[in-house]
């Protein structure tokens, strides 16, 4: 299974189309050659290594909650 992950940007390159972004203390390269105008500081939905779209910070931060409570339940029934 495949997930699409939110992270935040923390670093964009001189060419916009690749960066660096970070989710709970793990920096990934990530390409950023599908979003319009990447920001740092920027919360993007990160897939196969492509950031493929922006969100907000409270959609951010509702999906990381989500994440969270998902890893929390598997860690109960294991």
């Amino acid at each position: 299974m495949c997930l699409a992950v939110p992270m935040q940007l923390t670093e964009v390159r001189d060419d916009g189309a690749a960066g660096v972004a970070e989710v709970e203390g793990a920096r990934y390269d990530v390409n950023l050659s599908l979003i319009d105008d990447p920001r740092v500081g920027d919360y993007v939905i990160i897939h196969a290594g492509f950031a493929i779209e922006r969100l907000d910070v409270n959609e951010a931060n509702e999906r990381l909650e989500l994440f969270a409570a998902w890893a929390a339940a598997e860690r109960e029934s294991s």
